[in-house]
């Protein structure tokens, strides 16, 4: 099974050759030319298994021979696009020194962390006890018990920068090991004791107007006045904030909340972070101003911008939000799809190991595309200049707004707009010229249930039918590749083989892409998969004893400790999403056993949040949710006419952040005699149900009046 893709660039030839070797034929040890992890489905183990290092899959075999041969286990976590993990890997496990040294004296291991979140999770958790830090890619050292005693990250071959060498660092290790055992065991007790400590959850009350005060009153402190976005270098997009922001400006009428939000849209989508010729957000910022990113692109970032930008065009009604969003959905559509309808993982950052590479342009590069005048014009446009703002290149970014530059040149916005069009084409058409990174081509249920909700609510909010269609198909995608014989979702698939039970992230994920569909197409047979999902959430995650879910199912067996996450990092954790699904569900479907369970995992971590309140927002706006006045909107009738989708259209335009939307069954609406309307919509909002409606301009007027 290839793509064009694979035939197209050496990195992904690379991947392709590795994923097709003919493996029945290869002893179990990958033979001369291979180590174990030749036998993976994994892009980032395979990007391994060419090593000299003797490298092992997580599993009981590496375990196994580290106990019997009295050595410690090296593990190392990363990704397939990590840049980091591609530098070290170069430097010191492609290195046949630090291989012997490795060989010899540890059992070694390597884990994508993107498979398995919850090995990473577990040792990030370890690496910021022992460090106070943590990051790709993750070194950890352990005892065949998988008990950890050191943590790291990059560790270069020979020493720099302050960091000390691997190979200087892996003797002393061994020396420690053999000498002085009962002081490492030591160690390992108490870390599993910190271990412990730090993955219980707090609970607390459900009150919600304090708690989201308080974070947006750390949101305001944190936010950068000059630049937008939140923090200092390096700057991240968290789109999960802004979409918490807009629910506070709906619930408290805090205009600086809006602002702040607006503001951070604006200048990112003008800033280097966002590509503006093939569109899509990169992973972070390395400076205040946007300008300079790393450059990968991870599909959970386009999920999240798409909700973010989607929900500011709801609160507005500002149409450059929805345009962005529409940028990224086209990004994803374009060039994260694969052939059989589910969502790639990340693009890499580096092209032969030079980092933007394929981003970056040079003023001479741009003449060689554009006619001399458009050329001069568009370099204005895009501050390109002879030395460039990127290690002698240039990356393309708007100093001032499109409407600004036009003004200054004396050009109408709109054929400005056209203009910048053309040449965005012209230039993006070049670039596919060029070798391109590598596309990590695994799919991940947890992050194409993201997708998935951010495109259907692109087809809610626009009611355009390629995205629906898109994620109608990769939800299909999800059903037939990724369940296994017993129906247990599977976390990732790579070139048609699916593996790994799924976590509770890939099933809160997927809950909400089936919420989202349901909301935008009214079709019972996602609100029906929707609960089921939400059912298997409590047989494999919920705790016997108390509220809170745990990250891994019943069924898992490889951790030293279940842990309860909820964080939010760049993307929601897996509880909070679960919360807001089981409260969504209760609402619509009046199951209140789902709507306690709901209820039940917020206040197992309002303790938490309410101490760190920015670690928990998608709870806060679970917990918003849950608490703000409901407006129920139930259509009867037929919901295929288009007077239906005109009407449900007309509902998702707009910000509304209690919304119950319902379907009831046939004519269960009663009209006045003689109207034969086929399709019949009633608002019940503050206590108040009024009369049902059967034309788009009384729906409208009357979701005004009550906004």
């Amino acid at each position: 099974m290839t793509s064009e893709y694979d035939k197209n660039i050496a990195e992904n030839d690379r991947m392709y050759r590795l994923a097709n070797v003919d493996t029945e034929n290869l002893p179990e040890d990958g033979g001369p030319d291979f180590n174990r992890l030749i036998f993976s489905q994994s892009p980032y183990l395979l990007q391994h298994a060419e090593n000299p290092v003797d490298w092992y899959p997580w599993g009981d075999e590496a375990f196994t021979k580290a106990k019997s041969e009295d050595k410690p286990v090296f593990l190392s976590i990363g990704y397939a696009t990590c840049h980091w993990c591609h530098v070290m890997e170069r430097e010191s496990f492609e290195d046949d020194e630090v291989a012997v040294v490795l060989n010899e004296k540890f059992v070694c291991i390597k884990v994508d962390r993107e498979e398995r979140p919850d090995i990473d999770d577990q040792y990030m958790t370890v690496a910021q006890l022992l460090t106070g830090g943590g990051g790709w890619p993750l070194t950890i050292i352990m005892t065949a018990d998988k008990e950890p005693f050191f943590a790291a990250t990059y560790l270069p071959k020979t020493p720099k920068q302050q960091l000390p060498g691997i190979i200087e660092v892996l003797d002393k290790i061994d020396e420690f090991w053999n000498t002085n055992r009962d002081a490492v065991l030591d160690n390992c007790s108490q870390v599993l004791q910190g271990l412990k400590k730090a993955v219980e959850p707090h609970a607390g009350v459900l009150e919600d107007e304090a708690v989201m005060a308080k974070a947006f009153q750390v949101l305001i402190s944190a936010f950068d006045n000059t630049w937008a976005g939140f923090g200092v270098a390096p700057k991240f997009p968290l789109p999960h904030y802004l979409s918490f922001l807009i629910r506070f400006w709906k619930k408290s009428r805090a205009v600086n909340a809006l602002w702040m939000t607006e503001d951070t849209l604006k200048m990112i989508r003008r800033g280097g972070i966002f590509d503006q010729l093939g569109f899509g957000i990169h992973r972070y910022s390395v400076d205040k101003q946007w300008l300079v990113p790393h450059f990968e692109k991870m599909l959970y970032d386009q999920a999240m911008m798409v909700h973010a930008c989607l929900d500011a065009y709801q609160a507005t009604g500002d149409s450059q939000y929805r345009a962005t969003a529409g940028e990224i959905a086209s990004f994803v559509l374009k060039e994260m799809r694969s052939s059989e309808g589910g969502f790639y993982s990340a693009w890499d950052a580096d092209t032969d190991g030079v980092e933007g590479e394929y981003y970056t342009w040079t003023r001479q590069e741009i003449f060689s595309v554009l006619d001399s005048d458009a050329a001069e014009m568009a370099c204005r446009l895009f501050d390109i200049s002879e030395q460039g703002n990127f290690e002698g290149r240039n990356i393309l970014h708007l100093p001032v707004p499109v409407q600004e530059f036009a003004d200054k040149e004396g050009i109408p916005l709109e054929n400005m707009q056209q203009k910048i069009e053309n040449w965005r084409i012209a230039l993006e058409t070049a670039r596919k010229e060029r070798k391109k990174p590598l596309r990590d081509e695994k799919i991940l249920s947890a992050w194409n249930g993201l997708m998935i909700s951010a495109l259907a609510k692109c087809f809610a909010v626009t009611g355009e039918s390629l995205y629906r269609e898109a994620s109608e198909t990769a939800l299909r995608f999800i059903t037939n590749q990724l369940r296994n014989a017993e129906g247990r979702l599977l976390r990732s698939w790579y070139r048609g083989k699916a593996s790994i039970h799924g976590f509770l992230e890939d099933y809160a994920f997927i809950g909400w892409a089936l919420i989202q569909m349901y909301e935008a197409t009214l079709e019972r047979q996602y609100l029906d998969a929707a609960r089921k999902n939400c059912k298997e959430v409590l047989k494999l995650f919920a705790d016997d004893e108390q509220y809170g879910l745990f990250d891994s199912g019943s069924d898992s067996k490889d951790l030293l400790v279940r842990k309860k996450g909820g964080h939010d990092g760049v993307i929601p954790s897996g509880n909070a999403v679960a919360a807001m699904n089981l409260i969504r569900l209760g609402k619509i479907t009046a199951d209140s056993r789902l709507l306690e369970e709901g209820k039940g995992i917020l206040r197992s971590f309002m303790g938490s949040i309410d101490g760190n309140p920015i670690t928990g927002l998608h709870f806060l706006s679970a917990l918003d949710y849950l608490s703000c006045p409901e407006t129920e909107v139930t259509f009867s009738g037929r919901i295929d006419t288009a007077t239906a989708r005109e009407m449900l259209l007309s509902v998702h335009k707009r910000l509304i952040p209690g919304l119950v939307l319902r379907v009831s069954e046939e004519n269960a609406i009663v009209l006045p005699k003689g109207n034969k309307a086929e399709t019949v919509v009633q608002i019940c909002a503050s206590g108040t149900c009024r009369l049902p409606v059967t034309e788009t301009a009384e729906l409208e007027r009357l979701l005004d009046e009550i906004a």
